[in-house]
């Protein structure tokens, strides 16, 4: 039987993860007059909030399981977190990455040791199969980036450091959103919540599924786009069934919003956030969602190349 996450699983996942990390700050942002409140997930020690969903999944292998090592599928910040529980655990790690990730994740990635498969993206071989490949021929473990419910349960415990921090659950929380993993961790976290999960331009799969009440594929002919963190094809039923009940409507931020966001960030707050990271806040400065009482926004990531942040930052990109 498949396993489903649960608020339960949150909850240990969250205990776990305090153990071995301090909370990641919780930053203050006026916009129009209201504060909204910003979770800088960009400080965890790998950049990005993806370290939750990795060590939840990788402490929860048996020793058998740790033995015959883990297969990740991720742009960079999934195979970091997988990449850094990996090394914490003693685990061998592999992961599947494309060849057009930015290298700034492809090098730390290889700095936590964990082995790079590499794939082409555009019109390439489909990753899963390639990591479904290694899994069969090694014996190892899939941890996907999104459709497993470890890692689920591990990206909702942000939703149990927010209400920790905000003193009770936030009225609305507005994140990212690729495959919907962290949606639906947020969803289990913070039942009184409104989550809202924001995609990028063409890569709106998420929106269109809880629009049209059914999973929804990226279509083939999608735009590039800077959010390499948000490029998913489709989400999972796994991560569907809790989207659907709990996410009434996604939103869609363009590129200019994004960089927007992130200058912002960048001056407001002082932090580095990737594309994919600020596009929540990018949806939210550009007056896309009603902002409650109680408004918190993810920021999911920060891994971004100097050079690319530099454009962003000049305005040269």
């Amino acid at each position: 039987m498949t396993r489903s996450p649960t608020a339960e699983g949150v909850a240990l996942a969250a205990r776990k993860i305090a153990e071995i990390l301090p909370p990641t700050p919780l930053l203050p942002l006026d916009v129009e007059g209201r504060t909204v409140w910003c979770k800088a997930e960009c400080l965890q020690p790998i950049g990005a909030f993806k370290i939750r969903g990795g060590w939840h999944r990788l402490t929860a292998l048996s020793d058998a399981e740790r033995a015959r090592g883990v297969v990740g599928v991720s742009s960079g910040n999934h195979a970091q977190g997988v990449a850094w529980a990996a090394r914490e655990l003693g685990i061998a790690a592999t992961i599947v990455m494309p060849n057009d990730a930015p290298a700034v994740k492809l090098a730390n990635t290889r700095a936590l040791g964990a082995e790079i498969i590499l794939y082409d993206r555009p019109g390439g071989k489909d990753r899963d199969e390639v990591a479904e490949r290694v899994c069969s021929e090694r014996g190892a473990t899939l941890v996907h980036a999104y459709a497993d419910p470890w890692v689920i349960e591990g990206q909702g415990s942000i939703g149990i450091e927010l209400a920790r921090q905000m003193d009770g659950q936030p009225d609305l929380i507005v994140n990212p959103c690729g495959g919907g993993g962290l949606t639906a961790g947020l969803a289990l976290a913070c039942p009184d919540a409104a989550v809202v999960p924001v995609e990028p331009e063409g890569w709106d799969d998420v929106c269109r599924s809880l629009a049209e009440g059914t999973i929804q594929h990226v279509s083939a002919d999608a735009p590039p786009t800077p959010c390499d963190s948000l490029q998913t094809q489709a989400t999972r039923p796994i991560n569907f069934e809790i989207l659907r009940e709990r996410c009434p409507f996604g939103l869609v931020v363009t590129p200019a919003e994004v960089r927007a966001a992130q200058r912002l960030a960048f001056e407001k707050l002082r932090l580095v956030v990737e594309p994919g990271g600020a596009a929540a806040l990018a949806a939210v400065l550009a007056g896309k969602v009603d902002l409650a009482p109680r408004t918190a926004v993810v920021l999911t990531g920060g891994n971004v190349d100097a050079a690319a942040f530099a454009a962003v930052l000049t305005g040269t990109d």
